[in-house]
């Protein structure tokens, strides 16, 4: 029986490179997140990628890679609330796919959240609130 190959060198190299950033940077990233001054603060980071999700600061987290910026809240009693972003941009190394992977390769990326990145280093800045005495 001879097995006929459908597709020339060409493809198959394009296709065994597709989703560079997917196999080299995958589809998670380690994120900090601190509330400098204020430990303890429970931070409620949400996106379309990651969902809701609530930690205590200082907070090491290992998040799906997403193309929306992910909004984050923190309270903690006598301080007022803190909001910030953790930002989203593209990898560099989403570019190389349109060289090396081609059409398939940016699609898999792009599907995969791997051609996306997060800042890895975040802080949240809290006031205190003047005069309030924690409860003990």
């Amino acid at each position: 029986m001879q097995i006929k190959f459908l597709f020339g060198p060409a493809v198959a190299a394009g296709v065994l490179l597709a989703g560079c950033a997917t196999i080299v940077k995958g589809t998670t990233q380690q994120v900090v997140l601190s509330t400098p001054g204020v430990p303890g603060a429970q931070c409620t980071p949400v996106s379309s990628a990651i969902g809701t999700k609530v930690v205590a600061t200082p907070a090491s987290m290992t998040l799906d890679k997403g193309a929306d910026n992910i909004a984050v809240t923190c309270k903690k009693e006598c301080y007022q609330d803190g909001t910030g972003i953790i930002a989203s941009s593209t990898e560099a190394m989403a570019a190389g796919n349109i060289i090396a992977g081609g059409v398939i390769g940016l699609g898999v990326d792009a599907v995969s959240g791997a051609m996306n990145k997060y800042n890895a280093e975040n802080q949240i800045a809290m006031v205190p609130i003047p005069g309030c005495r924690a409860r003990a």
